[in-house]
């Protein structure tokens, strides 16, 4: 029964709920949406009038490097809290995060430490990929299971990478213990002969700048990896997730997996669908530089088609921060060549306008395919029933859009501690203006509202097949 009273009262705006679009008002109430109706009489503590504005879930981004170490002992530039300061001015409300773990370390305990870094930091509600690096030790038989059985249900595994990389029998153990137990694989796919030998012949023959990144991961690392990894999906029966999906064939191999019944779900990101690889030509390149790279139009058209019909189902930032100095990019030395400078870039805060404006006000699928692919999907995805819809019961996480509002990026504007944005020069129309994480107005116009450790760890249900 709803309450007769609210603590807010959103009022006046166009909703986006599971039924579709609606003009109504939405009546919150200790933390989550208590009532949707076409017009709230109720008394309420504070109302915020969203006449010409649209009320839809706080986004959900669950692949987010946050406070991170990386594989080669280097920390990325976010804290939680400045993560997720930024998440919350592009509308974000929920993140999942890495607890890295590396070689030699027992996951329960990294999992341990990353939740109290949470703990200290995160302004908005989170959860944890547990990267697995190492399954001995007890990895494989004690811990993943026991974090699993707390709902920690995200595992994440490199097929590249040396001191995480993991080998074909490990991955497999892991898929099976993923389907025993009832949680879902995450993969960034790259076959690591593939990149090893492109990167020595790069070397060798002197080609040494950013710009030869591109080259060093050949678009046949992913379609090769991918393709085994939906392949030991089937074997096993384990549901899986492939990461930053890049290419037009990565993405027809995902799609010809599903129309096979495979348990794999894909996502791609931002920097995919807006850039191509000429951006690595660019000034200052090391600022683009991702794995997988970008590539080409050709390729993001193919995403594009592969979200449309549903063989692409998440979209998420891949948040990777590192600055240009060194304590990030160039770690290494200013001139330190391709392989030595960190990959990554910022994502949080531009990946909903980004899309917003490519498909609300661009056409590319519109306001409820916008919704489903940056807040539904993702929440549905990872287990995380309170989030990423607007309806009676769940935790009133909502982000109140202005379609009118424009902005074009400045070279370091974002709310990060990164010091660039990636995407300077772009222009957006559309965005949030009102952020509210469990009710509270967190992010007003351009202050921020909510206290650093104010979000909670959030369980993982059992993963539903997508």
């Amino acid at each position: 029964m709803a309450p007769t009273s609210f603590d807010t009262i959103i009022r006046g705006g166009t909703l986006v709920t599971p039924e579709g679009r609606q003009e109504a008002d939405l009546g919150l109430a200790e933390g989550r949406i208590a009532k949707i109706a076409p017009s709230l009489n109720a008394p309420a503590e504070r109302v915020i009038e969203a006449a010409g504005k649209l009320v839809l879930p706080g986004g959900v981004d669950t692949h987010c490097h946050i406070e991170q170490i990386s594989g080669a002992g280097l920390m990325n530039a976010d804290t939680f809290e400045t993560a997720t300061r930024s998440a919350a001015f592009g509308g974000t409300t929920t993140v999942v995060s890495f607890a890295a773990q590396h070689p030699g370390q027992r996951i329960a305990k990294v999992v341990a430490d990353y939740a109290a870094l949470a703990r200290k930091g995160a302004l908005i509600d989170h959860a944890f990929h547990m990267i697995v690096a190492d399954t001995g030790g007890g990895n494989l038989e004690e811990d993943l299971p026991a974090m699993i059985a707390k709902d920690h249900r995200s595992i994440k595994v490199f097929t590249t990478y040396d001191r995480v990389r993991q080998d074909d029998k490990s991955i497999l153990d892991l898929l099976d213990l993923a389907r025993r137990d009832g949680a879902l694989v995450c993969f960034h796919a790259e076959n690591d002969g593939i990149i090893r030998n492109a990167t020595e012949k790069l070397l060798a023959a002197g080609k040494v700048a950013p710009r030869y990144h591109a080259a060093s991961h050949p678009r046949e690392a992913e379609i090769e990896a991918i393709d085994r990894m939906c392949r030991f999906a089937e074997y096993t029966g384990a549901r899986i997730m492939i990461f930053h999906v890049s290419t037009r064939e990565g993405a027809e191999i995902v799609r010809q997996a599903r129309a096979r019944g495979a348990p794999v779900q894909a996502e791609t990101c931002p920097h995919y669908l807006f850039q191509t690889v000429e951006i690595l030509e660019s000034e200052n390149a090391a600022r683009f530089m991702c794995s997988p790279p970008q590539r080409t139009r050709d390729d993001q058209e193919a995403l594009w088609e592969a979200l449309a019909d549903g063989t692409l189902q998440l979209v998420t930032s891949d948040h990777a921060p590192y600055r240009m100095d060194e304590s990030g990019k160039f770690a290494n030395g200013a001139d330190a060549p391709f392989n030595r400078i960190a990959n990554g870039m910022p994502g949080l805060e531009t990946r909903l306008p980004l899309m917003f404006d490519a498909m609300v006000q661009g056409g590319r699928g519109g306001l409820e395919a916008f919704v489903e692919v940056t807040a539904t999907a993702p929440a549905r995805a990872f287990g995380l029933p309170t989030k990423g819809a607007l309806a009676p019961g769940l935790d009133a996480d909502i982000a109140i859009w202005d379609p009118e509002r424009r902005h074009t990026y400045g070279a370091n504007d974002l709310k990060d501690n990164v010091g660039y944005n990636p995407f300077e020069g772009v222009s957006v129309k559309g965005l949030p203006v009102t952020v509210l994480s469990r009710g509270e107005v967190i992010k007003e116009e351009d202050q921020l509202r909510g206290e650093p450790g104010r979000g909670q760890w959030l369980p993982m249900a059992a993963p539903a097949r997508g």
